[in-house]
């Protein structure tokens, strides 16, 4: 085997390595963080990043070792790369229209702050719970 073919080799082998050890330490974010908004950040960002890994090191090593171009792997990249942080959001987004309280260590609620309390939450939230101004003065 050439030097190219060990370096090619490695660099799928590192990449796979990392998309591992990064979706192994989202999966101690969600069970380690206190609620749906932070896990649902761990579960997206970090196990988006760490599946595109193993994915462009399989699209390398197919490439490399079967001189194979597979649409196939990089329309899954494409989506996995256009629809997991959608989802996040999307998820976040219907917690806080549900009124899931963030946990006490959070700093402040920025979607609260710029959208305001949502039209269709539960009446035990008072109005005064909504700042008037952000914390920044604007």
């Amino acid at each position: 085997m050439s030097a190219i073919g060990n370096i090619i080799e490695g660099l799928v082998a590192v990449l796979v390595v990392l998309g591992t050890v990064i979706i192994l330490i989202s999966t101690f974010g969600i069970l380690r963080l206190p609620d749906v908004y932070t896990r649902a950040h761990a579960a997206t960002k970090a196990s988006t990043l760490g599946l595109l890994c193993i994915l462009g090191g399989t699209f390398i090593h197919f490439l490399h070792t079967h001189q194979l171009i597979s649409i196939r792997l990089l329309l899954v990249i494409f989506f996995v790369f256009l629809t997991a942080p959608v989802a996040g959001h999307m998820i976040i987004r219907a917690a806080h229209r549900a009124s899931v309280p963030l946990a006490s260590i959070s700093a402040r609620d920025a979607l609260t702050e710029d959208f305001g309390v949502p039209a269709d939450a539960p009446p035990d939230i008072p109005a005064d719970a909504v700042p008037d101004k952000r914390p920044d003065g604007r």
